[in-house]
């Protein structure tokens, strides 16, 4: 049975099975495979399978097929061989049936690996008969009954897996009569079952004896383990037959999916819970990374409190959204929060932001006006870039931290304040304290509780998941459809250090959705700075190095042929004369061309 492997690109992870006769790929959807990548033609190439053989041939595409290196326009394919097509490397393979019967002592075993199904598979033309059709309306109400399940648990709590149980078991009774049905979990009692789970194949096992039983025992593979396995049993040695063999088989993978599935919602249900009985706290930060987790668990217990909290981190780690976390999670989350940037303002100008002014107190106040601190009663007033503060404000705000009490510009009445202060800066505090140019006094008023926003390099498995969530919301913001990012673009994602920390992400991400052109993001969407240096995971592929070497020295030698003139190199490449624009620029040889063309 002949199988692709998507290595790289758009498809990473998904495996294929290549059908009976002609299987087309190409970037129209009305291939059998649908690359959506502009590297790849309309139509592309063709495999076309008869039993194990397999040949490649490519149609006449713009970028050509590689086979293991070597440009190819067709090729007997063997297991092994990896193949480029556009920015994707698939791997070939062929496997062996597993379904010939053998005799074991006085039983028949006939197995059946998952794959195999006729029902799921789509390998060879099956036959449609009565029983074909309806065992596929039986698979078809199963699908839609294990989809239900995760609605149905959303009212109640308890493992979704359970009902999953219970309704496979029910169908299991229905559509093959005459004998027990049951899901098992526990197989140590079962000879059958914990072979079926060992040897991760179904098996349908009869007795010779006219008098003797038949089983069928097929396991559920999750994610390379078998957490189940469904097993039915007659009375009569020819209870069941070959067409139930596959039915069951295919039963069984219908339903590891859903179950898959549940299980991540079982642990999501009780990641959520756990976190709702330890942390107890709202907050906007994304990622499960060591060091997010450490700074939330602080949070929480900083929240409650009423002391002044300091926030340290580099400038784009979402020192406010912490300073907000503060404010949700504490008892004047019904109050007001203020954010103060102590580095948009002059001086004068934050001083009247800040402690209002009375009418008449300097040229221009023509009314009383209230101050920040003033209006953020009850609440929480949040100073960001706190070390950009100038020194006389520093010693006002010293006093009102000491005493909570504030006079407006101008004024003699004294405001009594119940207030919470938080602050935050990216700088060296305890450099400027050495320079002079900021309060020890109030550096030690702010820091009562200390939290530290982690750099983004510093929890650098959380960049897919900031990186996916970037990538739907300006998705979203713009218009467009994005259906995620290539392998290759999130190597280059990881890789890169980010100085501007989570803020460049976002930035990076919100371009690559605004400038890119296809439903994947790809490398040559993100930003220049970001590609700067090549992965390892991208480095490593000789195939695709060889791929990249070969674009580039066809782009030059268009560029030569047509006298360095733009146009001429399109057309001679066949390609738009933007796409080109896009290509020179990705691939930094507009310098190169530049040169060439003025020597």
């Amino acid at each position: 049975m002949p199988t692709l492997s998507a290595i790289s690109g758009p498809l990473q992870g998904r495996i294929f099975t290549l059908a009976e006769g002609e299987w087309s790929v190409g970037r129209s959807s009305r291939n059998h495979l649908w690359l959506d990548d502009p590297e790849v033609s309309r139509r592309h190439c063709v495999f076309t399978t008869h039993g194990d053989h397999c040949e490649l041939r490519d149609l006449d595409s713009r970028n050509h097929v590689f086979v293991n290196g070597e440009l190819v326009t067709s090729a007997v394919l063997a297991t092994g061989d990896e193949i480029v097509i556009g920015s994707s490397l698939f791997g070939f393979s062929v496997e062996t049936p597993s379904t010939a019967e053998r005799v074991e002592g006085d039983t028949r075993v006939t197995q059946l690996r998952p794959e195999e199904s006729a029902y799921l598979s789509g390998v060879g033309a099956m036959q449609v008969s009565p029983r074909s059709a309806r065992d596929l309306k039986t698979l078809l109400r199963l699908a839609n009954m294990l989809q239900s399940v995760r609605n149905l648990n959303r009212s109640r709590r308890g493992d979704p897996r359970e009902e999953i149980l219970e309704r496979v078991v029910s169908v299991l009774r229905d559509v093959i009569p005459g004998g027990s049905a049951a899901m098992l979990t526990e197989m140590p009692d079962n000879p059958l079952a914990e072979r079926a789970r060992r040897e991760r194949v179904a098996l349908w096992v009869r007795d010779d004896d006219p008098a003797g039983m038949a089983r069928l025992a097929a396991p559920l593979l999750v994610r390379g383990d078998v957490p189940a396995v469904l097993y039915l049993e007659s009375a009569s040695h020819n209870g069941f037959d070959q067409d139930d063999l596959q039915l069951l088989t295919a039963i069984a993978e219908i339903t590891a999916v859903a179950w898959e599935n549940a299980s991540v919602v079982s642990w999501l249900q009780e990641r959520n819970h756990e976190l709702e009985n330890t942390l107890g706290v709202e907050h906007e930060m994304l990622g499960d990374g060591a060091a997010l987790q450490e700074l939330q668990r602080r949070l929480a217990k900083a929240a409650p409190a009423d002391s002044s909290v300091l926030i340290l981190g580099e400038s784009g780690t979402g020192k406010e959204l912490v300073a907000r976390a503060l404010h949700r999670n504490s008892s004047r989350a019904n109050g007001p929060f203020f954010a103060i940037n102590c580095a948009a303002l002059t001086d004068t100008l934050l001083e009247s932001e800040l402690f209002g002014h009375e009418k008449g107190a300097f040229t221009g106040a023509t009314e009383t006006k209230r101050g920040r601190l003033e209006a953020a009663q009850g609440g929480t007033i949040f100073f960001d870039e706190i070390g950009e503060l100038a020194l006389p404000l520093q010693a006002k705000l010293l006093r009102v931290i000491e005493n909570r009490e504030m006079q407006r510009v101008g004024g003699t009445k004294t405001i009594r304040l119940d207030i919470r202060i938080v602050a935050a800066t990216n700088r060296d505090l305890e450099e400027a304290l050495r320079n002079n140019t900021f309060r020890q006094d109030l550096y030690y008023r702010l820091k009562v509780i200390t939290l530290r926003t982690p750099a983004l390099r510093e929890h650098a498995e959380d960049i897919p998941l900031l990186a996916e969530h970037f990538a739907r919301k300006y998705a979203t913001a713009c218009g467009r459809r994005i259906v995620g990012i290539c392998g290759e673009a999130m190597a280059y994602l990881r890789n890169y250090s980010w100085p501007g920390n989570v803020r460049e992400l976002a930035n990076a991400l919100e371009s690559a959705v605004v400038l890119g052109s296809t439903p994947a993001i790809l490398p040559e969407d993100l930003p220049e700075q970001v590609r700067a240096v090549v992965p390892a995971e991208a480095s490593v592929g000789s195939y695709a190095r060889a791929l990249e070497t070969a674009k580039r020295d066809a782009i030059l030698r268009a560029f030569e042929d047509a006298g360095f003139d733009h146009d001429g190199a399109a057309r001679a490449l066949g390609l738009h004369p933007n796409y080109l624009h896009k290509l020179l620029r990705t691939m930094d040889l507009r310098i190169l061309v530049r040169k060439r063309g003025a020597s």
